[in-house]
C-alpha cells in the first residue's frame, strides 16, 4: 500500500468514527507539517483551484458570515476565499505554516480542529481543502444555516480524498450536498437538511 493510499484510508477511518484523534497524534501530525512549511508553495503545493472556484463559482449562494477555513496550510487559498467572505479565519494545527501564512492571511489561529476555540454556531462557512474531517467539530461550529466547503484538490488521487457521500454519512444530523469535479479535483458543498 503507498503512501497516498496510508493517508486515505486513515481520513476514511478517521471521518467515520473507526480511528480516534488523539494528542499523539496531533502533536505528530503538527512536526510533520511544521517540517514542510518553509519549502511547502515550492515543493508541495500543487497550486490547483480549480475546484475551489467552481465551488464559490456555482455551489452557493452562501450565507453571510464568517469563514473558517480549516487546515489552512501556508495560506494559499486564503486569498481566494476572502474574495467572497467578508471574514476568513485561518486555522492549522502547524504553527510553522501559520508563519508562512502572514503576508496571505490576517486572521490566523493555530488550533486542533478537534477543539475549536469558538464557541457553537458561529461560523456561516466552513472551507477544508484537503483536510481530515472532524464531523462533529465543524457540526458544532456552523451556523444553522452554515455550510461546509469540502475541496479535493486532486479529487480520488489526493492523499485525504472523501467523496461527499463519506462526508454526508459522517456528519451528524441530516445533511445535503451539491458535488461536482473540476480541473483534477473535486467539490461538494454541504448544508443541513431543512
Amino acid at each position: 500500500m503507498g503512501t497516498a493510499e496510508v493517508f486515505r484510508t486513515f481520513a476514511r477511518d478517521l471521518a467515520a468514527g473507526r480511528r480516534s484523534w488523539n494528542g499523539e497524534t496531533a502533536r505528530f501530525i503538527a512536526a510533520q507539517f511544521d517540517e514542510l512549511a518553509a519549502e511547502w508553495d515550492t515543493t508541495r503545493a500543487t497550486g490547483r483551484d480549480e475546484p475551489l472556484r467552481d465551488a464559490l463559482d456555482r455551489g452557493g449562494p452562501f450565507p453571510d458570515g464568517a469563514c473558517l477555513e480549516l487546515g489552512s496550510g501556508t495560506g494559499l487559498f486564503t486569498q481566494l476565499l476572502r474574495s467572497v467572505f467578508p471574514l476568513v479565519i485561518s486555522v492549522d494545527l502547524s504553527e510553522q505554516m501559520l508563519r508562512q501564512a502572514a503576508g496571505r492571511s490576517p486572521a490566523r489561529v493555530r488550533a486542533d480542529a478537534t477543539v475549536l476555540p469558538l464557541a457553537d454556531a458561529r461560523v456561516s462557512v466552513v472551507a477544508a481543502i484537503d483536510m481530515l474531517l472532524f464531523p462533529a467539530e465543524i457540526a458544532r461550529v456552523l451556523a444553522p444555516d452554515g455550510v461546509l466547503l469540502w475541496i479535493n484538490q486532486l479529487g480520488k488521487d489526493g492523499p485525504l480524498y472523501l467523496p461527499a457521500a463519506d462526508v454526508v454519512a459522517a456528519l451528524p444530523g441530516d445533511w445535503h450536498a451539491v458535488e461536482a469535479n473540476a480541473g483534477w479535483g473535486s467539490w461538494a458543498v454541504l448544508r443541513r437538511a431543512r
